[in-house]
């Protein structure tokens, strides 16, 4: 989870949110040595007292500068392409958990054995332990197996909302009338924290979501308790 001061990225918890900060840092790498190699220029452009008055083009220059920034768009551009479509892919899913926004909670339900459902609302500042997180913490937190090929159908019941956890590197529409699909595996166990990144209404701040991740046998224990 992001804390005060913190600059980067949250640590990931899957393959996806890996390959996004590896992407990241590729670009920053590019970005950085541009911007020092085209602040110098204009450093010694700044300093330099010498003009060539009689300097009215140069096709070398020309080409140069225009072939390397194509260059450049394509060392960026083919990372950027492989990455997009590996995130849309979603590959023979172990477990497919249902997600409904409201105004403004999530409805969460688990089909693919038995019939699971609940919703999940913020915990109220007043009925908070003192190990809780403000503003993010829920009373039915939502439990997935990790080192498990998960699939999310995402949509809504009233207007747009956006389900999102940024450790896990997802961030998914929610469309009244459409069904929109990720696919991930949680390489970890812990909490994991997001938030609605879709402005919804008066109450958009507090619809938190937090996905617990627990091994394969502690899951199958616990979506057994609850259909008792």
């Amino acid at each position: 989870m992001t804390t005060w001061g913190y600059l980067g990225f949250q640590d990931s918890a899957s393959p996806l949110m890996e390959q996004l900060i590896f992407f990241h840092d590729h670009v920053m790498v590019v970005i950085i040595l541009i911007v020092t190699f085209v602040g110098y220029m204009m450093g010694s452009l700044f300093f330099n007292k010498y003009i060539n008055r009689f300097l009215l083009e140069n096709q070398n220059i020309e080409i140069v500068w225009t072939i390397l920034p194509a260059l450049i768009l394509i060392f960026i551009a083919l990372p950027s392409l492989r990455l997009l479509y590996l995130l849309d892919e979603v590959n023979n899913p172990s477990v497919t958990l249902k997600v409904v926004g409201h105004q403004w909670y999530w409805s969460y339900e688990y089909s693919d054995f038995i019939q699971v459902e609940f919703d999940s609302y913020m915990v109220p500042t007043n009925e908070m332990t003192e190990s809780g997180f403000r503003l993010l913490d829920v009373d039915n937190r939502t439990v997935l197996p990790m080192d498990t090929q998960v699939r999310v159908l995402i949509s809504a019941a009233d207007v747009i909302h956006s389900w999102t956890v940024p450790a896990l590197g997802v961030k998914v529409d929610a469309i009244p009338g459409r069904l929109n699909q990720v696919g991930f595996m949680i390489n970890r166990p812990g909490l994991f924290y997001g938030q609605c990144s879709e402005i919804c209404g008066a109450n958009h701040s507090f619809m938190p979501i937090v996905v617990e991740s627990v091994s394969v046998d502690f899951f199958l224990n616990w979506i057994s308790s609850l259909a008792e």
